[in-house]
């Protein structure tokens, strides 16, 4: 039998109902995790990067 990978995007609470289908079809389910270092680039690319002069700058940008 040929099989192909597929990737889907499902909301976290639909996952344990996928997997049960999954099981029932034979098929098998593999979850990928991005690392910190894959995360911390999105962050970047997504501009969510803050910047400080020092610790107290950092902690008064922290505590608003």
């Amino acid at each position: 039998m040929e099989a192909f990978n597929v990737q889907i995007n499902v909301p976290k609470e639909d996952l344990p109902f996928l997997r049960k289908i999954a099981k029932g079809m034979g098929w098998t389910i593999t979850s990928t995790k991005k690392s910190g270092v894959e995360q911390g680039l999105e962050d970047i690319e997504a501009g969510r990067v803050y910047h400080a002069a020092n610790a107290k700058d950092m902690i008064a940008q922290i505590l608003g």
